[in-house]
C-alpha cells in the first residue's frame, strides 16, 4: 500500500439527493460536485420525471445547492437539456462534468444520446453563472461504437484531459447489439474543444467478475503535497449471475428488435438496474497518470441481501477536495427496491489509519449464491442483457 495514499472511505448517512419533484421523481444519477465561487457547493445530477421537456426525453442536467456539502437545496428548472431535433442528443443528457475556464466562464460535459442504434457521443455547454446553459454546437468526442461518462481535468502543464468510458461491440460494431467491453480511454485538448485521443487505455473492464459489464465512470485525481501519485476513482458494473432473467434496457441497442410499444424509459431501465447486475467503486494508482497499476474496491454496497441506499449500485461518482484536507465523493446509489438517490462517502480526517480494502475474491466468495427476485416475465426479457445505465 503506498504510504501517500489517503486514509479510506466512510460513507456518509442519508442521502445528499432524492427525488422530491416533478422533474426528478422518476430516476436520478450521475453527479456532478462543484465549488460555488461565493462558497458553498453546487450538486448538477441527471434526473428524468413526469415534468420532462417533451414526450420523448428520457433525462436532462439538474442542479441542487448546499452551504456544508451535505444538506442539499434543488434549484428550480432545467440546467441542460437534451434537444430533439439534433439526432446525436435527441433523447437525454447525463454524466455532467463541469470545470472552470480561464476567461471565467463554466463548460459542461455531458453524454448526449439519441436513439438506441446511435452512438453516444460527448458535447459541451457553457454558462457565465452556473445556471443559465447554452449548449456549443458540434461533438467533443466520438467513436464508432459510443462513449459517455465524462470527466474533465485541467493539467498541470494548461492541457485538459477528457476521459470516458468507450463501448466496444466487437467486430459486429454497435448495430450487432453486444457489447464485448467498455473501457476508459482519454483525450487531450488545449481550449477544451478540439480534443486528440490519447493512445491506450486508461483502464480496462472485464478484469475478473467484478467489471465483466464495464466501467461506467472514472475520474482522475492529481497528485497532492500529501499524496505523489495520480489516482483513478471509477465505477464498474457486475455481470447477473448465470439464469438470471435481464430484461432488455431501453439504451440497448438490442431493444430495436423489442416490440413496438410505449415505453415508460425509467421503469424500464431501473427493471434492468435491478435484476442481478451490482455496481461498485475502485481505485487505481498511477506515477504519470496513463498507466495504473491493480483496482482495489473503495466502495461497495450489501448487495440484494442488503438494505442500504446503495446496497445493489453504487456508482458514477464525483470527488472534491474538502477545504481540511479531506475528500468528498458523490456517488449514484441504488437500493433493492430500484430507488436511486445522490448519496456521499468521505475519507478519514489526516493521520487516521485506513481501513483495509475489501479484497475482490473476497468480496466474491461473500456474494457467492445471492440472486435477486425475478421481476419480468420472460415473455419480455432476454438472458443477461446489455449493461444498463
Amino acid at each position: 500500500m503506498n504510504p501517500d495514499i489517503v486514509p479510506g472511505w466512510h460513507t456518509e448517512p442519508g442521502p445528499r439527493i432524492e427525488g422530491s419533484r416533478d422533474l426528478d421523481s422518476a430516476k436520478l444519477q450521475a453527479p456532478c460536485i462543484v465549488e460555488n465561487p461565493d462558497g458553498g457547493f453546487r450538486l448538477f445530477y441527471t434526473a428524468v420525471g413526469p415534468a420532462r421537456p417533451y414526450p420523448q426525453c428520457q433525462g436532462y442536467i439538474l442542479s441542487a445547492v448546499s452551504e456544508d456539502g451535505l444538506a442539499f437545496t434543488t434549484e428550480a428548472g432545467i440546467r441542460l437539456a437534451p434537444q430533439s431535433t439534433i439526432p446525436h442528443m435527441s433523447l437525454r443528457l447525463l454524466a455532467p462534468s463541469v470545470t472552470r475556464l480561464p476567461d471565467g466562464r463554466w463548460r459542461m460535459y455531458v453524454e448526449a444520446r439519441g436513439t438506441a442504434d446511435r452512438p453516444t457521443v460527448i458535447t459541451s455547454a457553457v454558462s457565465e453563472d452556473l445556471l443559465s446553459w447554452e449548449h456549443e454546437s458540434g461533438i467533443r468526442l466520438e467513436t464508432a461504437d459510443g462513449l459517455g461518462g465524462p470527466r474533465f481535468l485541467w493539467l498541470p502543464d494548461g492541457r485538459g484531459r477528457l476521459l470516458a468510458c468507450a463501448d466496444d461491440y466487437g467486430r459486429a460494431g454497435l448495430p450487432g447489439g453486444t457489447r464485448v467491453g467498455k473501457n476508459v480511454i482519454s483525450a487531450e485538448s488545449s481550449d477544451g474543444l478540439e480534443f486528440v485521443f490519447e493512445s491506450g487505455r486508461r483502464m480496462t473492464s472485464r478484469q475478473g467478475e467484478w467489471d465483466r459489464v464495464g466501467i461506467t465512470a472514472a475520474q482522475l485525481l492529481e497528485p497532492t503535497t500529501d499524496d505523489s501519485s495520480w489516482t483513478l476513482i471509477y465505477s464498474a458494473w457486475q455481470d447477473a449471475p448465470e439464469g438470471s432473467v435481464v430484461p432488455v434496457h431501453p439504451s440497448d441497442p438490442a431493444s430495436l428488435q423489442a416490440p413496438d410499444r410505449e415505453l415508460d424509459f425509467a421503469a424500464a431501465s431501473i427493471a434492468a438496474d435491478i435484476s442481478g447486475f451490482r455496481s461498485r467503486i475502485f481505485r487505481a494508482r498511477s506515477a504519470d497518470g496513463l498507466v495504473f497499476d491493480q483496482p482495489e474496491c473503495i466502495l461497495a454496497g450489501e448487495g440484494y441481501d442488503g438494505d442500504g441506499i446503495d446496497a445493489v449500485h453504487a456508482e458514477d461518482m464525483s470527488v472534491i477536495r474538502l477545504g481540511d484536507g479531506r475528500q468528498r465523493m458523490y456517488y449514484a446509489a441504488c437500493d433493492t427496491d430500484g430507488t436511486w438517490r445522490i448519496a456521499s462517502a468521505v475519507t478519514g480526517a489526516s493521520g487516521d489509519s485506513e481501513p483495509e480494502t475489501l479484497p475482490v475474491s473476497t468480496m466474491f466468495q461473500m456474494l457467492e449464491g445471492l440472486s435477486p427476485p425475478m421481476l419480468l416475465s420472460p415473455d419480455d426479457v432476454q438472458q443477461q442483457g446489455e449493461s444498463p445505465d
